[in-house]
């Protein structure tokens, strides 16, 4: 059983006392036309209207609803909606059914990620939006203790120029600009709302991306963002969830990123940053309200989000909130795909709005060890602009853990392994493709691998798995000295048919400041580009196009249920002209771009590494680079020295040129 720390107890006992002689008014939003937002075709999608029915009938069926205040759902204006999205952006969800037929709604949504339209889309979007500010101004104003606003479609990945990640506006930043900026109706100026410092807390399992740069620069709004990041490489991915990412200019430090490195996270996880990370800082920002995008998909049971937050978890961390902006609460709803677990998480919420104190439940686990090391990085990278995070944690605190392995499945309410079968529903809606039985996905998975089993091609390696132990985790599985993670292997377990090695004229170089595989530390890339004043070693496997396909797989992403290959024949024929593709299916990972080097005895050569773009990311600053740890380097020394390519020294000069010289 966990025990809570001081602080806990503290805000646990208030929590019990009513503090208020009055009962709290609470609003609630809810219409039955944001339903009408669906995929076309009543395609299957885990966004759809059902979120927020199941929400809206527990709430009713509990008696909960009647003891809340039901307000009116208000479309937002333009002008709001300007406050954060640009002209462009507004006519595009504004026009998606006047000037669209469906097949065009479905040629516009492909143009962006994960969005579906349909005739409802735009209402329901203006309706969501609007309902925030609604609630926002009217718990801003006095009239409502807190509120939660039930809508959809969710908000806070969109972006000021374009939708994304199910995201049309961005609800919360909306009501948020619309709270600290001047508010005209009629043609009036309204009074102010005497807010002038708000709180975003973002606790859906994906990162607010959409939120967090419409504030970067704002010194007002201090913007939390706990999330599944696994190194940039969980959805929406990229390096915008990092701890680091911690604001620009007069924002500079409030901007605040907790990334798991890991899913599985729960109670004790979270209820661990709220304690050392955010209720300190909140005390010091003194928001003037709360504003929280509530999604459920870090909730047991979700299928994206794989973590196991319970209702008695939500409701805590909703607690320990209270205390500030004199409990004026706005609650949004963003994600929450497992309806049981959203409706039940819903319900433990408004209980708290109703009655400030938890439903029952317990704490009965640790949190992770990676937890622990992911606290103390984000308080290392702010404690600089927020000077209680200065002091170091106890070590009596951060040895109390729970082992990933002691979290079994069934822990986990019927979650599948890490997410890993729906995790590619975030992606362009339009590749989603449901089969009934399987069988012709499983058909056309048999043909393609035949096929390409019968191609052959050279991997040129530049990395660790120039160890020939490193590269056979890639095809049988398992793991070498150093490695943190085991590789699945590839499904043709097949040795290479020959091994040699070659040198390029590209450049070597290390970057990104931590793996899953190897922990702390740059890994290694290479330059896309050619460049005559470079060389590098490279060791190049002759294996099959298949086997090229499995590789490509497991240096990116976690899954990919691999119906179709990733590079195919068409591709191999392409990549000879256009010397490099970036294959769209595992964009989130560092090694997308796969490079043509040449050709060897008429096979061809490929590697994979990162952008051009990444490049220019790495060369401003954007992305880190770092040099490679021990463990790391020691293996490019093995895979060099033992192919007969440098001694020992000679590949650690070599190793520590590419880690220092600049790009």
């Amino acid at each position: 059983m966990m025990e809570l720390n001081d602080e806990s107890k503290g805000t646990l006992g208030r929590s019990n006392i009513s503090d208020s002689p009055r009962r709290r008014r609470v609003g609630l939003i809810y219409d039955d036309r944001m339903c009408k937002h669906a995929t076309p075709d009543e395609e299957s999608h885990p966004e759809n209207p059902n979120r927020i029915r199941v929400i809206w009938d527990m709430l009713n069926s509990s008696g909960v609803a009647q003891r809340c205040v039901v307000l009116n759902a208000r479309e937002a204006s333009d002008k709001y909606l300007a406050l954060v999205h640009t002209k462009n952006h507004i006519n595009l969800i504004k026009n998606i059914i006047p000037r669209n037929s469906e097949s065009g709604r479905k040629r516009i949504a492909s143009k962006f990620n994960s969005i579906y339209f349909n005739k409802g889309s735009s209402e329901a979007a203006y309706l969501a939006a609007g309902s925030v500010i609604e609630v926002a101004e009217k718990v801003a104003k006095g009239e409502m203790d807190s509120a939660f606003a039930i809508v959809r479609p969710p908000g806070h990945h969109a972006e000021e120029d374009e939708p994304m990640g199910f995201c049309l506006y961005n609800n919360v930043a909306v009501a948020t600009s619309f709270l600290l900026n001047e508010r005209v109706r009629t043609g009036f100026i309204l009074p102010e709302l005497g807010i002038k410092k708000v709180l975003i807390v973002d606790w859906d399992v994906h990162h607010g991306n959409g939120t967090q740069k419409m504030f970067y620069k704002d010194p007002r709004v201090l913007f939390f963002s706990v999330h599944r990041h696994e190194y940039g490489t969980f959805y929406p991915t990229g390096e915008d969830g990092s701890y680091v990412m911690i604001g620009e200019g007069p924002g500079e430090g409030y901007n605040i990123n907790v990334p798991w490195e890991n899913g599985r996270c729960g109670d004790a996880d979270y209820l661990a940053v709220w304690d050392h990370i955010l209720v300190p800082v909140a005390k010091e920002f003194k928001p003037d309200i709360v504003i929280i995008s509530a999604g459920f998909d870090a909730a047991i049971g979700d299928p994206l989000g794989g973590c196991r937050v319970s209702p008695y978890g939500y409701s805590i961390l909703l607690d320990k909130l209270m205390e500030f902006a004199g409990g004026k609460i706005v609650m949004a709803l963003e994600g929450g795909y497992n309806l049981n677990s959203l409706a039940n998480s819903v319900h433990a919420c408004v209980e708290v709005l109703l009655q400030q104190k938890p439903v029952t439940g317990s704490l009965e686990a640790y949190p992770f060890e990676s937890t622990w090391r992911v606290i103390q990085a984000v308080r290392q990278e702010l404690c600089g602009h927020w000077p209680i995070l200065v002091a170091k944690l106890p070590s009596a605190v951060i040895s109390r853990t729970t082992s990933l392995i002691e979290i079994s499945s069934s822990d986990s309410d019927g979650e599948l392994e890490e997410n890993e079968a729906l995790e590619d529903v975030i992606k362009p809606f339009t590749n989603l493709k449901v089969n009934e039985d399987g069988q012709e996905a499983a058909a056309f998975s048999s043909s393609w691998r035949s096929e390409l089993s019968k191609i052959k091609v050279w991997y040129a390696t530049y990395g660790s798995n120039m160890n020939i132990s490193r590269f056979q985790c890639y095809i049988e599985g398992g793991q070498t000295e150093g490695m943190r993670k085991p590789c699945v292997g590839s499904m043709d377990k097949s040795q290479p048919e020959e091994i040699i090695w070659k040198t390029f004229p590209h450049r070597l170089f290390f970057a990104r400041d931590r793996t899953a595989t190897w922990g702390p530390g740059g890994v290694a890339f290479l330059h896309p580009k050619s460049n005559v004043q470079d060389k590098s070693y490279l060791c190049l496997y002759k294996i099959t196009l298949e086997q090229f396909n499995d590789v490509l797989l497991q240096e990116n992403v976690t899954s990919y249920d691999m119906s179709r290959p990733l590079f195919d024949l068409t591709a191999l024929q392409t990549i000879q002209t256009k010397e490099c593709i970036s294959v769209d299916f595992v964009q989130r990972g560092w090694y997308h771009n796969v490079v043509y080097l040449g050709m060897e005895n008429d096979i061809p050569i490929l590697t994979m590494t990162c952008t051009l773009s990444d490049i220019n990311s790495f060369k401003s600053g954007k992305l880190p680079m770092y040099p490679p740890c021990k463990e790391y380097a020691n293996t490019l020394v093995k895979g060099l020295v033992e192919g007969k390519q440098l001694i020992e020294e000679e590949a650690l000069a070599y190793i520590q040129e590419a880690s220092t010289k600049p790009l």
